[in-house]
């Protein structure tokens, strides 16, 4: 491990995280590909100078794009266990208005305002 990723927590760095349901049992079912996605997103992470909350914001943006619900919420939970304001998960949803359009937009908005419900 090399200094800059000592000073700099990764999305995965928190000793409480939880898990979809799904995700668990897949992976005890195939623990090498978990080990495999883990490897590879725990690599991807520090591989730049980004700090946590941003890589969960532009996480969620991707979420956006890509439909994935029990994903975005991952990451609005995530990026609020690094810091995030509700507001800042808002603008990062916000921003997918002009790019993958309202109703998609309003999706993820929606999913993250029940997101917010339950972190409180």
């Amino acid at each position: 491990m090399t200094a800059r990723s000592k000073q700099k927590p990764t999305l995965r760095s928190k000793t409480t995280v939880r898990l979809p349901g799904t995700y668990n049992e897949f992976i005890t079912r195939h623990p090498g590909l978990g080990h495999a996605h883990e490897s590879i997103a725990k690599t991807v992470e520090s591989a730049g100078p980004l700090d946590a909350k941003s890589l969960a914001l532009i996480k969620i943006g991707i979420c956006i794009g890509a439909g994935l619900e029990s994903a975005l919420r991952s990451h609005v939970r995530r990026a609020m266990q690094h810091g995030a304001k509700p507001e800042e998960v808002e603008q990062a949803i916000l921003l997918g208005m002009n790019t993958v359009g309202f109703p998609r937009t309003v999706a993820a908005w929606s999913w993250a305002q029940e997101q917010f419900k339950r972190e409180i």
